[in-house]
């Protein structure tokens, strides 16, 4: 079975949920015995790799210009995948979905992953959040098997479209936890073990870090970790970086690796402050390390089924302060059930949707 993967700026070690997503998924894919090759947007790729853990890599160009890349991108992947002879084409997100009616008109099968409701991203205009609304009916509508990462999603898609029928709830999934240290790292950045407070995410308006620099002012005793960065510089994520260096957090850019894992391994709590999400991996990441967490209480988030005291109102940053004080002075050491993010599982599953659109017609 040759299956090409697009929607996602590409694998290994590029920035994002989709992305961290496909470096998980698709090397099980090649394990499993699937032809999987994902194409990559041009210009996100650091490297020259055509092939990385079995999964063949295919680089096409694309305009580096937010509103138009992805969608241009997964045009020139379906030709890409026709030319190859795929038996399916796998879209990942509601944006590079609009092109699924001409991925079906060019004899693929398609199979479509709903990452979450982008539209409802502060980042993007109305003409933007228009298009990005059809994507998401053209995808539902012309794929041959919808798969959703939560049941959230499968009720926006069961109330707005309609459609129950070869929709599939497959989890996002987080790997084995790397336990690690990294004193010279810590030394560098001039922190101490348990003694930080991490935001790990994208630097865009609908992470709502900004939310976690101010509740995090005046508490003492720890100092406040951002890991990320921006895809695209704006008055945003500039704003945001001056904000967060006044006061005084550690901004640590896009990092993977023994970096991440050491940070993942000894922060005291790990915050999300976020107005959207699909299925934060982010999150998952942060909970199969042990270390305690505290989310918005947005339908995605709640999915998770933390305790109570996990989460706060999306938006009030007292109550996070509030919330967060408290976490740091709880010595209690939280439990979590990571086993339906299990991406040996989650691969297993997705071969089974393959299956199922390449017998059926």
């Amino acid at each position: 079975m040759k299956v090409v993967v697009t929607g996602t700026r590409g694998i290994p070690n590029i920035m994002g949920g989709v992305e961290t997503h496909c470096e998980n998924l698709c090397p099980r894919l090649a394990k499993d015995g699937i032809d999987v090759t994902v194409v990559r947007r041009a210009s996100y790729a650091n490297d020259k790799l055509t092939e990385w853990e079995g999964v063949k890599i295919k680089d096409i160009p694309s305009p580096r210009k937010k509103a138009f890349e992805a969608i241009i991108h997964t045009f020139r992947a379906v030709n890409f995948a026709a030319r190859e002879h795929a038996d399916i084409i796998h879209i990942n997100a509601v944006g590079p979905a609009l092109i699924a009616p001409y991925a079906k008109l060019r004899g693929l099968k398609v199979v479509f992953t709903h990452h979450g409701p982008d539209y409802d991203r502060e980042k993007w205009g109305r003409m933007a959040k228009f298009m990005l609304r059809l994507g998401e009916r053209l995808g539902v509508r012309y794929s041959d098997d919808v798969i959703v990462i939560s049941d959230v999603i499968r009720n926006i898609i069961k109330q707005k479209y309609g459609r129950t029928d070869r929709v599939h709830l497959i989890y996002n999934g987080v790997p084995s936890p790397e336990v690690c240290d990294y004193p010279e790292y810590f030394s560098e950045l001039g922190i101490e073990p348990a003694k930080y407070v991490l935001g790990m995410c994208r630097f865009v308006p609908e992470k709502r870090l900004h939310d976690l620099v101010e509740a995090f002012k005046g508490i003492e005793g720890y100092k406040l970790v951002l890991a990320g960065d921006a895809d695209f510089e704006d008055d945003y994520s500039r704003k945001l970086k001056a904000d967060a260096k006044e006061a005084g957090a550690v901004l640590t850019g896009f990092i993977r690796g023994r970096k991440l894992h050491s940070l993942l391994t000894h922060a005291a709590c790990y915050v999300l402050p976020s107005s959207h999400e699909g299925l934060p991996i982010a999150l998952l990441e942060a909970m199969s390390y042990g270390s305690k967490v505290l989310v918005s209480d947005i339908p995605a988030n709640l999915e998770v089924g933390l305790p109570s005291e996990c989460y706060f109102h999306c938006g009030d940053t007292a109550q996070l302060r509030a919330s967060l004080i408290s976490q740091l002075a709880d010595t209690t050491a939280p439990e979590y059930d990571m086993s339906k993010y299990d991406w040996d599982h989650i691969a297993w599953q997705v071969k089974n949707v393959y299956e199922l659109s390449q017998r059926t017609k």
